[in-house]
């Protein structure tokens, strides 16, 4: 008999009962799609900027600069003040980024408006939860400590935890696996062209979510699922569990 074939019972955090008939993990992306980051973010790109003597880049264009790490987010940067500087250069600056962001971490990021409800419910419903990320490991469990998130996921995981980034699938295989759970039963949850790209090569569904940072719109990419608001995140997810 198939395990999952068959109602399980348990408890959540809070002591409420559960009964599911087929446990998933549900893996997430963070910038973007569990944390608005942009404004500490773009807050870090800037400064950098000002120390080398050029104006800052405005929060609206900025936003869709994020999401391929630190280094690639001051490129972007400087692309815009038509300004390129050697690697060295390029070293440094992307050490000055981590340093003042790792210390304006969450000043004014916040999860985006229904996050923590769809969490609950996935909890209250057996799911795992993880992070598949390509911000740095320690700047990631940082930020979600300081927003007392850390704790409701299973597997944090980032760029430099299996020295592979999206949309690289080994990245998935081994965030799903470190959270205990099974790729075939997975779900993708992301704003960006890496997130479709890593669902696909992981051959597993994936949830877009239109409130993010990409220089493609989301729905161009063709998710499976397209949400506009974490409210609907649990019946996406449904829906692609019984598909």
């Amino acid at each position: 008999m198939n395990l999952w074939a068959r109602p399980l019972r348990g408890h959540d955090r809070a002591g409420s009962a559960w009964i599911m008939t087929s446990a998933h993990t549900i893996v997430f992306d963070l910038d973007g799609t569990l944390v608005d980051t942009a404004p500490d973010l773009i807050t870090a790109l800037n400064y950098v900027l000002d120390r080398e003597g050029l104006p800052p880049v405005p929060m609206a264009s900025a936003r869709n600069m994020i999401g391929a790490g630190a280094r690639k987010l001051i490129e972007r940067g400087l692309e815009a003040e038509g300004r390129s500087v050697t690697p060295a250069d390029m070293d440094r600056m992307t050490a000055d980024f981590i340093a003042y962001y790792a210390d304006h971490i969450a000043v004014e990021s916040r999860p985006f408006e229904g996050l923590e409800a769809a969490l609950d419910h996935f909890s209250e419903q057996g799911h795992r939860l993880a992070v598949c990320t390509n911000k740095l490991e320690w700047l990631s469990k940082r930020l979600l400590d300081q927003l007392d998130l850390s704790r409701r996921f299973a597997a944090i995981c980032g760029a430099d935890t299996f020295g592979v980034q999206k949309p690289d699938p080994t990245i998935f295989r081994e965030t799903v696996a470190r959270a205990g759970g099974a790729v075939k039963a997975s779900i993708m949850v992301g704003d960006a062209g890496t997130d479709v790209g890593v669902a696909r090569r992981a051959g597993v569904p994936v949830i877009g979510v239109s409130f993010g940072y990409t220089d493609v719109p989301i729905a161009e990419l063709k998710p499976d699922r397209l949400i506009h608001h974490m409210r609907d995140l649990p019946a996406a997810a449904s829906s692609l569990m019984s598909a």
